[in-house]
Order: C-alpha cells, then sequence, then structure tokens
C-alpha cells in the first residue's frame, strides 16, 4: 500500500509540474501568436453535427488596430466596465450580480472579458467548481502574461457572436459586409447586445429586446465620451 501511494504521489507530482510548465508556456506562446482554434468552437462543430446541421465556421483573425475602437469600447460598456483598472476579476460586479440573483429568477452573470477570454481560449464550456477554478488560474496567467491591448485583442477574435461566427471581423462580414476596422458606433453596440447569448439572439436580425440593448449599449459609449485608454492606472 505504501508503495502504490508513493507512486500516486510521484504521478500526481510530476502531472502537476507539466501542468503548470505546459500552461505557462501555452499562455506566452498566445502572447504572440494568433489562437487559432478554441474548445468551444471544436464543441459547436460537434453539436452541428449531431443535430444533422452543416458544419459552420467563420473566423478570421484580425490584427488589434484592425479592430474598430467603437467594437472596443462597445464590449467594455456591455460586458466589463471596469476592464481597464481590475485585474481580471470584478468584486462589486460578482457582490452586484450575487445579491440580484438572490431576488430574482433570471440570473445576472459577472464574467469579466478577461474571464470569458481565459474560458474560450483554454478550457471547456461548463460551469462546475473544477472548470471555475482552472478558470481563476489562466485569468491570473493573462493577466500577468498578457497587456489589456492583448486580451482585448485575442477576445474579439475568438468570442462567439453568432451561430458558427466567432470574432468581429467574422461578425462584421456576416452581418453588415465590411471589415472590423470600419464599424459604426451603432454596428458595434449591436453586435455587443447579442454576446450574452448569441446563438439565441441575431444582430442580423435584431428583436425589440437587442435593439433595447443596442441603445442602452449607445448610450453607456457617449457616457465614456471617447475610446479606451489602455494606460488608465487604478487609483
Amino acid at each position: 500500500m505504501k508503495e502504490f501511494l508513493k507512486k500516486l504521489w510521484r504521478f500526481t507530482w510530476k502531472a502537476a509540474m507539466w501542468f503548470f510548465i505546459i500552461s505557462i508556456v501555452s499562455v506566452v506562446f498566445f502572447r504572440w501568436v494568433p489562437v487559432p482554434i478554441t474548445p468551444l468552437m471544436l464543441v459547436r462543430c460537434v453539436e452541428q453535427k449531431m443535430e444533422g446541421k452543416e458544419m459552420k465556421l467563420k473566423k478570421n483573425w484580425v490584427p488589434f488596430n484592425e479592430i474598430s475602437p467603437n467594437q472596443q469600447l462597445a464590449v467594455v460598456c456591455s460586458e466589463d466596465q471596469n476592464f481597464i483598472i481590475h485585474r481580471g476579476f470584478d468584486f462589486e460586479a460578482i457582490d452586484k450580480a450575487m445579491s440580484f440573483n438572490k431576488k430574482h429568477k433570471r440570473q445576472r452573470g459577472a464574467s469579466t472579458i478577461s474571464q470569458q477570454t481565459a474560458k474560450n481560449v483554454f478550457l471547456w464550456p461548463g460551469h462546475s467548481w473544477i472548470r471555475k477554478g482552472f478558470e481563476v488560474y489562466f485569468v491570473f496567467l493573462i493577466e500577468t502574461f498578457w497587456s489589456k491591448e492583448r486580451i482585448m485583442e485575442v477576445y474579439l477574435n475568438v468570442i462567439e457572436m453568432g451561430d458558427g461566427i466567432y470574432g468581429a471581423q467574422a461578425a462584421s462580414k456576416t452581418f453588415f459586409n465590411k471589415d472590423a476596422k470600419n464599424l459604426s458606433k451603432g454596428e458595434a453596440a449591436l453586435i455587443a447586445a447579442v454576446l450574452p447569448n448569441p446563438l439565441k439572439f441575431s444582430a442580423a436580425k435584431p428583436s425589440a429586446y437587442i435593439l433595447n440593448r443596442q441603445t442602452w449599449i449607445l448610450h453607456q459609449m457617449a457616457l465614456w465620451g471617447g475610446v479606451l485608454d489602455y494606460d488608465e492606472k487604478e487609483e
């Protein structure tokens, strides 16, 4: 029994060490290299195949400076208004979401752009505590090794924006027949409005609810008063 426990300990220790090495190397690697595909993209392709649908995977990586500042600001106003100053987690938003969820049936999330990026690039879809634990770890890594600009660049290139549509460039081409760098404020706000559930809602055929969200996002963008300042520091 002692020998078995020793072997198990050695195996666990080596597995943990290899995990830390591979995860850190992967995060550093993707600091510079475009992410070719994500676990969610693969899951969606399998789901489409199992449902007898045509497999769709539209994505087209573009560099940071080819994504409209309007789109960057729209997703911050919609998804994570403290993105510039937090270190991966918005604890104020988490507290507000917990208080809201105790009183309402419709649940409100508090995932930051950093959390969504870590989840999309490195992890599988799901809500288990194990996955959440890995998410915390990868958020720490990308906030340590990546700049805020890189986090935004990756996020806007891999996030699901429609059925089989990933990233701002693919969404812009599909919905508005233009490059992501040319998106107007209204178009950017419309794309951001569907992000909470891009399989249920569509920027191509927006419902009244999505149009209301678009209006709210545009109002928040106006209050922000301009483009994002990535050099802003928390006071």
